[in-house]
């Protein structure tokens, strides 16, 4: 599933392409992705001008001068295409602009979703009620993890996985930033120390910024929107590396917690 590297990559990529431009086209090829397309959409959305691109947690925001944001989650396969030469059989969603630019939305296992908001309300969106600070932001520091984690018992790997905690983690990122930070992925989230949690913000930031850097991680489905891939994979410490030498000298070890795998390494990752 893309997670919020690849997101942010997907909203910087359509800010060149949409940000300014009046949306002269918009034609849903189907009634739903993962649930039904707004009924209104291309009357609301046809004839507006995009003003703002942005990002929350996984999802994308395209806002509109009408007061409305186009709000959309790519799931597990899905990517915007731009100026794709001929409409494949699973571009979902069809964006004209003014300039004679098109966007597809393509998305083959339709896990994605398409919604419509009111820009000056979008934090009660439903799926942004309840989700907690973006960690490349001011809220997400040591001070604020301490105050979370404080008494919590289930591991720091699943604690930083739950989006209430914080916004846009996902499993890859989660390992290579506990990693980078030397925190064993097993540990109660609320044993860590203070000087854990002081290593663990910068280490999350650093690895989603290289992420960003390098267009995201390809590993089955995603791809940027001018159609390149992603290349954070060629610098994974540790996902998806079991059995293979750690930087420090040690062996990158899998486990299974929560129905996803962790990997991590025993002899650099021990507080």
């Amino acid at each position: 599933m893309p997670e919020l590297p690849e997101v942010e990559t997907t909203v910087r990529g359509l800010r060149p392409v949409l940000e300014g431009q009046m949306l002269r086209r918009v034609d849903a090829r189907r009634s739903d992705l993962r649930r039904p397309f707004p009924v209104d959409l291309r009357q609301r959305l046809t004839g507006a001008r995009v003003v703002a691109l942005g990002r929350r947690a996984k999802y994308g925001l395209i806002e509109t001068d009408r007061g409305d944001s186009l709000i959309f989650h790519l799931g597990m396969s899905g990517r915007w295409r731009v100026d794709p030469g001929d409409l494949m059989i699973h571009d979902h969603l069809i964006i004209e602009t003014d300039e004679g630019r098109r966007l597809a939305l393509n998305d083959p296992r339709r896990f994605g979703s398409i919604d419509l908001w009111r820009s000056d309300d979008v934090a009660a969106f439903p799926a942004f009620r309840s989700l907690g600070p973006e960690p490349l932001g001011d809220g997400f520091t040591a001070e604020y993890l301490h105050t979370v984690l404080t008494g919590r018992r289930l591991s720091i790997k699943l604690a930083l996985l739950d989006q209430r905690i914080v916004a846009g983690l996902g499993n890859i990122y989660v390992c290579e930033a506990l990693h980078h930070a030397r925190i064993d992925p097993r540990m109660a989230a609320g044993a860590l120390d203070e000087a854990a949690l002081a290593r663990l913000v910068p280490a999350v930031r650093d690895v989603l910024e290289a992420a960003i850097d390098a267009g995201g991680s390809s590993l089955r489905d995603y791809a940027r929107p001018d159609g390149e891939l992603g290349y954070f994979s060629k610098q994974f410490a540790v996902y998806g590396r079991s059995g293979e030498p750690c930087a420090c000298g040690g062996v990158v070890t899998r486990y299974v917690e929560g129905g996803r795998s962790t990997f991590w390494c025993p002899c650099c990752q021990q507080s």
